[in-house]
């Protein structure tokens, strides 16, 4: 849609307009479809219109169709760049009728017209904007120009005879500026030897540094195998004694095992062995007392 899009000036000239009087159809059901299309390209309205389902949309296709070869024939307008810009309906005369009813009754019934009028425009074309861009560019050169040509013209003004006053200056100064200079330039000669006496005191402590830290590493690698012969040295009793212990209960172990063995030995050898009991009859008995 193209609404709210940018018109030539001056577009009161350049606006084609048409209308359809007296339509029979009722403005409240016309006023529907004018809305759809207000603001739209006329190519675009005629298409929704061809397609729009309401009765009203045949007669305002025909309006617009009317409006652009208006526009293109009367103006010599392009079709394609045509906007909707007015639309609206107004209401025209009813046609009044009557319809019978019961007991000699008539009911009225109005049939309402419509004016229907539609108003195209051409929407700004992209070419003279395109123009309007040389003479900003044109204006933007103009303006570089001058400026450019400024440095050219201080050229001989730094060439004449200003520099003259600027070397006589010095000249003119006092014999006490030329002592401070002096002064000034024999301050670093007397800062030389400064820097030079502390520089040495740090090179030769840098050195003895070295060195210190070179005969401690020594002694750190004379004295590493002394410690390892002494962590050695004092292992060897320790395992020795863990041994000696290992023997002692080995030992002991088996001489309660021995022990207990005797012990057994023993209990079994001194338990008595069960004599028989004898058996008697009690009737040998009995027999033998008679």
């Amino acid at each position: 849609m193209a609404k709210g899009s940018p018109t030539i000036a001056g577009a009161e000239d350049l606006r084609a307009r048409a209308s359809a009087r007296y339509v029979r159809l009722a403005p409240r059901k016309v006023r529907r479809v004018v809305d759809l299309i207000r603001g739209m390209e006329a190519q675009e309205a005629l298409s929704v219109l061809q397609f729009a389902p309401q009765a009203a949309s045949e007669q305002v296709a025909k309006v617009l169709a009317s409006a652009v070869a208006n526009a293109e024939h009367n103006l010599q307008l392009d079709p394609e760049s045509l906007i909707v810009a007015v639309a609206y309906v107004d209401e025209g005369p009813g046609i009044t009728r009557f319809r019978p009813r019961a007991q000699g009754r008539a009911f009225r019934i109005n049939k309402r017209t419509s004016h229907i009028t539609i108003e195209v425009e051409a929407v700004l074309p992209v070419a003279p904007a395109r123009k309007a861009a040389g003479p900003a560019k044109k204006a933007a050169a103009a303006k570089a120009g001058p400026a450019k040509a400024g440095p050219a013209k201080a050229g001989p003004a730094k060439a004449g005879p200003a520099k003259a006053p600027a070397e006589k200056a010095p000249a003119k100064d006092s014999p006490a500026k030329a002592g401070t200079a002096t002064t000034s330039e024999a301050a670093p000669e007397t800062a030389e030897p400064e820097e030079v006496t502390e520089t040495v005191p740090t090179e030769a402590a840098a050195t003895e540094a070295a060195a210190a830290e070179a005969a401690a590493a020594e002694a750190a690698a004379e004295t590493a195998p002394t410690d390892t012969e002494a962590a050695a040295a004092e292992a060897a009793p320790t395992e020795t004694a863990a041994a000696e212990t290992a023997a002692a209960e080995t030992a002991a172990a088996e001489a309660a095992a021995t022990e207990a063995a005797a012990t057994e030995a023993a209990a079994t050898d001194e338990t008595p062995v069960a004599e028989p009991t004898p058996v008697t009859d009690e009737t040998d008995t009995e027999e033998g007392t008679r």
